[in-house]
């Protein structure tokens, strides 16, 4: 069944690719296609590739998510299941990853490369050629990942891949290699775009757009790349560091020769979670736009909202241990993380709480986008309770040892 899938999976891939290139030679769009699309350096443009890459993406993963059920729903009996337990567990790797890094991330990007420049009514971003640059590291970043499912084998280790199981010891193939190198490529691209976008808010405005005349959804692009430029290099280091230990036989997170696991961890979620800023960050931004439109007045409260992304851009590098509060970070230290994690959701409350005022006695328009706006804030206020409930270590012990038990 692993080969069955593997090779109909690589049969469909390249058949897609020939069938793309039969009707670009029959319509003789070869040309057309290298000069307009890929040597362009056209913010929108490679707004629009990104975006394009991100939705194929979202398929191979939609598959992924199809034969993740498919086997939980199989697998209910003893003995059932409908694929082997490794390639579920590549699968699931692989469905994490791809969701994260060449979904999210990628959707992220292409939207700011359309709506920043006009935004700030700049013709272009600060570097077209580092812009261009950025999305082709992103794509090899996807062609170098799924490369690893043609060779008949992904990580099995997981979305964020924690040693030991990431170790040699324990995933001697090549699947952990593609995976580090495709992330560390991809991520090198998003980097370059944090500087790009970030010198592009700060020095190619349009004169007279002063910072606190810009557009939310901008401010929210200026906080989300600082933390771009200084979390990625964190995941690169551990990465490295990681790849070292595969093949050069180091130890920085073995427990052979003083390695400590808990090391990749700490690094990894102090990457992770302003990564989860990082994405949501944009969205606010949307949303704030989107609530301003729909009910039909200025958004409430802009100096505070501008301090609220402030607040949560800082405050975003204190809170990772949260991650593994059962972990043994020790009481002194949970109890940090943990009342930085209570702070954290002042800022977020904050946007919340600007949000319904600037719906209160607005001519409120109900389509799509404020239907939308209207279930992410229910979701989000009640998922937000949950986590400052469970930014309380003991909390956290409790519940977790009632789940195992």
């Amino acid at each position: 069944m692993h080969n069955l899938i593997t090779t109909g999976a690589v049969l469909s891939t390249l058949l897609g690719i020939v069938g793309v290139a039969l009707f670009l030679t029959v319509r003789h769009r070869w040309t057309w296609l290298w000069r307009e699309w890929l040597t362009t350096v056209e913010p929108r443009k490679l707004g629009v590739m990104y975006i394009i890459l991100s939705l194929l993406m979202l398929v191979r993963s939609g598959f992924d998510v199809l034969l993740i059920r498919l086997q939980q729903g199989a697998g209910a009996e003893p003995g059932g299941g409908v694929i082997p337990h490794q390639m579920f567990q590549e699968i699931f790797s692989a469905h994490g990853t791809l969701m994260v890094f060449f979904v999210a991330m990628g959707l992220m990007f292409g939207l700011i490369n359309v709506v920043l420049p006009l935004q700030l009514g700049s013709r272009d971003v600060a570097f077209p050629f580092l812009n261009a640059t950025s999305f082709w590291l992103f794509a090899a970043g996807v062609a170098l990942i799924n490369t690893s499912l043609g060779i008949g084998s992904f990580s099995a280790a997981g979305w964020l891949a924690y040693p030991p199981l990431s170790e040699l010891r324990f995933s001697p193939g090549v699947g952990v290699d593609y995976w580090i190198w495709s992330l560390q490529i991809a991520g090198i691209g998003s980097l370059l775009s944090g500087v790009n976008f970030l010198t592009t808010i700060v020095r190619c405005r349009c004169p007279g757009m002063r910072l606190m005349r810009m557009p939310m959804f901008s401010w929210s692009v200026l906080f989300s790349m600082a933390l771009v430029v200084f979390a990625f290099p964190v995941l690169t280091v551990t990465l490295s560091l990681l790849a070292l230990d595969r093949t050069v036989g180091t130890h920085f997170f073995t427990s052979d020769l003083g390695g400590n696991l808990m090391m990749y961890v700490s690094l990894i979620w102090s990457w992770g979670h302003p990564e989860v800023y990082i994405l949501i960050m944009p969205a606010f931004g949307i949303f704030s736009e989107i609530v301003a439109t729909f009910s039909r007045k200025p958004l409430f409260g802009y100096v505070s909202m501008v301090l609220a992304l402030g607040s949560i851009t800082i405050l975003s590098f204190s809170v990772w241990v949260h991650h593994f509060f059962t972990m043994g970070a020790g009481a002194d230290v949970n109890a940090v993380f943990g009342i930085a994690t209570m702070i954290i959701a002042i800022p977020t409350g904050v946007k919340i709480f600007n949000w319904l005022a600037t719906m209160f006695r607005g001519r409120i328009t109900f389509a799509s986008p404020m239907y939308w706006f209207m279930g992410f804030v229910m979701l989000f206020t009640i998922g937000g309770v949950a986590g400052v409930m469970l930014a309380v270590p003991a909390v956290d012990f409790r519940l977790l040892c009632r789940f195992r038990g």
